[in-house]
């Protein structure tokens, strides 16, 4: 498995009223960290011909994340079958390696012409491990 990590910083525009991230920007980690890893990975004309979209999102958390920490968010795909694959994104505090959230992504890829479900061509699942 091919894992990719991102590094950032909770700011205050990621807090809720209990001055914790909000679980809508956890969503949008996810989104931007697995389009990141797909950006790694792809191969050129892999994005001109499919899409990838998001059939279900399954979240666990487990400690807040506090204005100041530093977060390394870091995704893997341990599951890539017919159409669908599932991805893994962790968040962690990066000083200690303690996991304050996981989500487990089932993504779908589409034809772009169609956008239809295509069954994943084996050059797409191999980059995944």
């Amino acid at each position: 498995m091919k894992k990719y990590h991102k590094d950032l910083v909770v700011t205050a525009g990621d807090l809720d009223a209990l001055q914790h991230v909000n679980n809508v920007r956890y969503l949008e980690w996810v989104q931007e960290v697995s389009g990141e890893h797909w950006e790694q990975l792809a191969l050129p004309g892999w994005d001109e011909k499919y899409l990838w979209v998001v059939k279900s999102h399954s979240i666990a958390y487990h400690r807040p994340a506090l204005e100041g920490m530093v977060l390394r968010l870091s995704t893997f795909v341990p599951e890539a079958r017919g159409a669908l694959c599932r991805r893994v994104v962790e968040v962690a505090e990066k000083a200690t390696g303690v996991c304050l959230a996981d989500c487990s992504t089932e993504w779908v890829l589409l034809d772009r012409a169609g956008n239809r479900p295509v069954r994943m061509p084996e050059e797409i699942r191999l980059a995944f491990t």
